[in-house]
């Protein structure tokens, strides 16, 4: 068998095939024991293979049969939070017929890898285009998604001529998994927030030996690609994300309980409507709560799987979503337990929900202001989908970014853009990137 550098080595230079990755790397590592190589230097690349043992499927059936289930909500909408008939009805499919070895083989068959940034071991999937001069793309996830919201866009970015593209349309695509995300390890102190992941992504990109290469993110990919372009590290050419920090002062200051500004359009009023009826609606309880108390709300959804579901399925991004009613429709309900029980298996309710706390002094993702946009130089690139948390206006957006290259709204799709449409998606990174290439 190759040596690991060997491995990754050649697959730097392409010349091993994403199955033969896979195979190498199945006697590199597991889910629970990342490869070790006593010679490694702190910025070694490890492969990764993920391989959850039996016997953790087996007690998470076990747990999913000896749910306590709660009386019914009685209302008959979801403002008392996801009802008790749609969420039997999935966490019994869950716990009798969903089957979590497809998807890990659908992930091993990816090239997986773990590498020591700061200290903290950051897991992350990297496909690299078959297309020369491929254009290497950085892509966050949020809460409460993971890795798996993007599954479904490698392809149409790597392989774009098989998915409507052109080939001088390819990305070379790097996915990490968030740290206390998935396989990434846990951190085991403070300090962890947007401002120091951004420069975490930007030491990965540098490792992988890329010179050039834009950013992406939604939900918590937003700030942390906001912090890669207020950092502006050398090789970033700008960064694309679709939920932008366009809340202008006068605004932020009525959504606090002042006055509406008188001297808004039709458009912009209807925006911060919408945004008063979201708060007045419940709508960021999830994000108070874990804002607060990450470890209060981690003993329940790390002790019963029925309380992870519904945690994690209490974001208003699932507010649209039909619980698989139609297999068609993207995310599925496969797809949604993939998620979910990537969080189960790799017990990061809790960790993942700390980024909150973390970022409690830095204020709305949203707020321009908070997210010091005035700060970024670089190139901002932003798709509004319709059915997001908001739906941030054109003249908001000119006002936060003062280089902003692309902006379109686009009539599908919502907070999980990437995983509800990801050919619409990566369509969007295309054309938001075509000038930077």
């Amino acid at each position: 068998m190759a040596k690991a550098s060997e491995i990754i080595d050649q697959n730097r230079r392409g010349l091993l095939s994403t199955a033969a990755m896979g195979i190498v790397a199945a006697g590199a590592a597991n889910l629970f024991s990342l490869s070790q190589l006593s010679a490694a230097a702190d910025d070694a690349i490890r492969p990764f293979r993920i391989n959850v043992p039996l016997e953790d499927l087996v007690d998470l059936r076990r747990r999913i049969a000896a749910t306590r289930w709660p009386d019914k909500e009685t209302v008959a909408d979801g403002s008392q939070g996801v009802p008790l008939a749609k969420l039997q009805e999935l966490v019994h499919y869950w716990g009798t017929d969903y089957d979590w070895r497809k998807v890990e083989s659908r992930l091993n068959a990816l090239p997986q890898f773990v590498t020591t940034i700061d200290g903290l071991d950051i897991h992350f999937i990297h496909v690299r285009s078959n297309h020369p001069n491929a254009l290497p793309i950085i892509i966050t996830h949020g809460w409460p998604g993971s890795i798996i919201e993007q599954l479904k866009i490698i392809g149409p970015l790597t392989e774009p001529t098989a998915h409507g593209g052109n080939a001088q349309d390819a990305f070379d695509v790097v996915i990490p998994s968030l740290p206390g995300y998935g396989f990434s390890a846990k951190p085991t102190g403070t300090g962890w927030d947007p401002d120091r992941i951004g420069p975490a992504w930007a030491e990965l990109m540098k490792r992988l030996g890329y010179k050039s290469y834009v950013a992406q993110g939604g939900d918590w990919g937003s700030p942390i690609s906001s912090a890669m372009a207020r950092l502006a590290p050398t090789g970033l050419l700008g960064i694309h994300i679709n939920l932008p920090a366009t809340i202008p002062p006068e605004v932020a200051a009525a959504l606090a309980g002042g006055p509406a500004p008188a001297a808004l359009s039709e458009k912009e009023r209807a925006v911060l409507e919408a945004l008063m009826a979201y708060g007045k609606n419940g709508n960021s309880a999830y994000f108070t709560m874990m804002t607060a108390r990450p470890q209060t709300v981690g003993y329940g959804a790390t002790d019963s799987p029925a309380g992870l579901a519904a945690w994690l399925l209490v974001h208003p991004g699932f507010a649209q979503w039909t619980y698989g009613a139609d297999a068609r429709k993207s995310p599925t309900k496969d797809d949604v337990l993939d998620n979910i029980t990537l969080y189960w298996l790799t017990n990061s309710a809790t960790s993942a929900a700390r980024l909150y706390w973390e970022n409690r002094a830095h204020g709305s993702v949203i707020v321009a202001a908070a997210q010091k946009t005035a700060d970024i130089s670089l190139p901002v690139a932003i798709t509004v989908f319709p059915d997001d948390v908001y739906r941030a206006p054109e003249t908001w957006a000119g006002r936060a970014y003062r280089n902003l290259i692309y902006f379109h709204e686009v009539d599908k799709g919502g907070h999980f853009a990437a995983w509800e449409q990801p050919q619409l998606f990566s369509e969007e990174l295309r054309a938001a990137f075509k000038s930077l290439r």
